[in-house]
């Protein structure tokens, strides 16, 4: 009997183990992303922002490139979306408040600014793998100062959110190029006839 209870103990002490149990317990957060609902409801959101924004750009001479509005429209929705449980998408919301904020409140050229002296690269004295923490946490918005196993987790659902959009906006992009060259053949066809005597 006691081996058996060794044995027990051992599988239960052993974290590896216990890790698989708790990505058993909770498969839900794999999905998270990939699930054909998502997809198919940020397809639609997607769409209606990339018609206000055609609307929006056709309307006023002023505004930016269209292919910026629709990736600032599609990040925003992506961070609607996760409905703000994730840093980055609490991030790519805050920011897009600062930026109309920050157009409100422009302010005038100030003098030629004095040069500042040019210290010593810091990211030559850092190791190479906090170099890397520090690049990444760059790379996901709102992330520059979380611990490595919160930026980790951050990464993983940031990534997982942008494979899906790029999907959405293939698939959209696909059918909007196909319901153009339907409309251009059918008007092409009708100038093509010729005229009956």
């Amino acid at each position: 009997m006691e081996p058996t209870a060794m044995t027990s103990l051992d599988v239960s002490s052993d974290p590896l183990k216990r890790m698989d149990r708790k990505s058993e317990r909770s498969p839900t957060t794999k999905k998270r992303w990939r699930t054909e609902d998502e997809q198919r409801i940020y397809s639609s959101k997607l769409l209606d922002a990339i018609r206000l924004v055609r609307r929006r750009s056709a309307a006023e001479t002023w505004a930016s490139p269209k292919s910026r509005e629709v990736r600032e429209a599609a990040d925003r929705v992506l961070a609607v979306e996760a409905r703000g449980r994730t840093r980055w998408s609490r991030a790519i919301l805050s920011n897009r408040i600062r930026m109309r904020s920050h157009i409100r409140k422009r302010r005038p050229p100030s003098a030629a600014a004095v040069p500042r002296r040019k210290s010593a690269p810091v990211w030559k004295k850092t190791p190479p793998l906090q170099r890397k923490v520090r690049m990444l946490g760059r790379l996901v918005p709102g992330c520059r100062r979380l611990s490595l196993p919160s930026l980790i987790e951050e990464t993983s659902d940031y990534i997982a959110a942008l494979e899906m959009q790029v999907k959405a906006m293939t698939a959209l992009s696909e059918i909007l190029s196909a319901a153009a060259a339907v409309a251009g053949g059918s008007g092409g066809g009708d100038a093509a006839r010729p005229a009956q005597s």
